[in-house]
């Protein structure tokens, strides 16, 4: 009887721990990553850059909006928001409280597609399967239909009028402290809204330093802002793989990026030229898998500093 029952029952039960620590306390325990990044030109001093990304806020989650306040404790440079704030069309309102100290610093946002449409229930092995067949997002799959739309418009106008710059298939900058910076953004390559031929050329020439900014991390806009020598690439979408295994990382991205460079910082090249890519694990999940394993969710602050 124990040898005929006790191992399923044991598999059984560690997986239901599993499941009950992802879910009750790992999507819980914020982090903040810190990372350096050698992008300056010499003699600039160092900028310190807080990314937040992949929020998706629903509404009830205090712990998480207190948590995001307090990182105004940073006292950040600028704050760059790599979008899908939202898992709620109902969730604006806690999202702007959450997010209300950090807009008192200057700031850049682009959307992803979480920020347009409302999240829909899937079976999250078709992250595996489409991996697999080289589908991901719009990129091969048929349209969405049917779906929510959230109030983007209103995130939008929120942000306008904090001072935040919005870079969805356009540049924009920032004055500060006498210095130029300068952005180019994209729209969510995921659902296809992307549209780099509106934004290219390259670093603007009278800005004191440039860079790239995209919610997704999808090889054809990282080929394209590196091609275009963008010393320093923003992104997120990944949630980091969210579900890891221990000592071997994150089985899919959700896009074409390789699992190698999932989160945190890397580099890419394209076209002879190398580009630093940061990517961010978020904070978030979708409100129908409020998982996380071996992958806590995060924001990161990024120390800018002269190239060697």
């Amino acid at each position: 009887m124990r040898a005929r029952y006790g191992v399923p029952l044991a598999i059984t039960a560690v997986g239901a721990a599993g499941i009950a620590y992802a879910a009750g306390f790992e999507v819980r325990s914020f982090r903040l990553r810190r990372v350096t990044v050698p992008v300056l030109p010499k003699g600039m001093r160092p900028l310190r850059v807080l990314q937040v990304s992949d929020i998706h806020m629903v509404s009830g989650q205090r712990k998480k909006r207190a948590w995001l306040q307090s990182l105004a404790g940073l006292r950040p440079d600028f704050v760059v928001n790599t979008g899908d704030n939202l898992s709620d069309p109902e969730g604006v309102p806690e999202l702007l409280d959450a997010l209300g100290p950090l807009m008192e610093f200057p700031g850049v946002y682009v959307f992803g597609s979480n920020d347009y449409y409302g999240p829909t229930l899937r079976n999250p092995a078709r992250y595996l399967f489409e991996k697999v067949q080289g589908r991901h997002g719009l990129n091969g799959n048929a349209p969405a239909v049917g779906v929510v739309h959230n109030p983007w418009e209103e995130l939008r106008d929120s942000f306008d009028t904090a001072g935040w710059v919005g870079l969805n298939n356009t540049r924009g900058r920032l004055k500060l402290d006498g210095l130029e910076l300068a952005f180019t953004g994209l729209d969510d390559p995921h659902i296809k809204r992307d549209r780099y031929d509106e934004v290219a050329g390259g670093p603007e020439r009278d800005a004191d330093l440039s860079l790239a900014v995209v919610h997704a991390p999808y090889l054809r806009a990282l080929d394209a802002f590196t091609a275009d020598g963008y010393p320093l690439i923003l992104a997120g979408h990944t949630h980091g793989g969210q579900l890891c295994i221990p000592f071997y990382g994150a089985l899919v991205t959700n896009c074409d990026l390789d699992t190698d460079r999932v989160k945190g910082l890397s580099t890419h090249q394209s076209a002879g030229n190398l580009s630093h890519l940061h990517v961010s694990a978020g904070c978030g999940t979708s409100r129908y898998t409020p998982v996380r394993f071996a992958c806590p969710p995060e924001a990161t602050l990024l120390t800018l500093v002269p190239r060697t």
